[in-house]
């Protein structure tokens, strides 16, 4: 589901995954969060393509409600695009059609590439308690009704310590987070949980 918006088709879905497995529509994407606003003469200037290209991707980003065009500062043939706030829950693949099953499965293997390298930056900028890259694991017994509540909470945290670029306080930075919970395998004899 996305914040605010109706809920999704199966190809309106399958369309999204294949956008953000997009390389260029990615490194757009990465650069409008970054920097917060650009058009296609920038793009291409500072991830070397045409600018015909980053138009074209634009356009397909503004399509899928990815991005807007900024009406003030655009004029003529030149176009200033933002990003939108985006969230999006994955649905269970068991109700996925074969193809929005496999452009899913293309964007997360992308995103465990570079969530693996996030988890080696984090390590080696490890600074102690006090600095920016914060590293922890956990492990504890919980129902099943319980881990969702605490997905809950941890959304409701981010929400309340979090900031739109547009209106984050003087020395905020970007700070990319992840979350994964994920029940031990059962033991095959009960079903229940592998101790610790």
């Amino acid at each position: 589901m996305t914040d605010g918006l109706p809920e999704m088709t199966s190809l309106e879905r399958t369309a999204l995954y294949k956008s953000l497995g997009n390389p260029l529509r990615r490194r757009i994407l990465e650069y409008l969060g970054r920097h917060g606003e650009a058009n296609s003469t920038v793009l291409a200037r500072e991830l070397g393509e045409s600018s015909g290209t980053t138009s074209y991707h634009l356009r397909k980003l503004a399509e899928q409600r990815l991005i807007e065009e900024i009406p003030e500062k655009s004029g003529g043939r030149e176009r200033w695009w933002r990003a939108l706030p985006f969230r999006h829950t994955t649905p269970d693949p068991a109700t996925m059609t074969p193809d929005e099953y496999a452009a899913a499965t293309q964007l997360a293997h992308l995103k465990i590439e570079f969530d693996t390298d996030l988890y080696r930056r984090a390590h080696q900028e490890y600074r102690g308690p006090d600095g920016w890259a914060q590293v922890q694991r956990h492990g504890t017994w919980m129902t099943r009704e319980e881990l969702h509540d605490f997905t809950r909470a941890y959304q409701a945290l981010l929400d309340r310590y979090g900031h739109p670029r547009d209106r984050a306080p003087a020395g905020a930075r970007p700070v990319l987070m992840r979350y994964y919970a994920v029940p031990e395998a059962a033991e095959e004899n009960d079903g229940e949980p592998a101790g610790p």
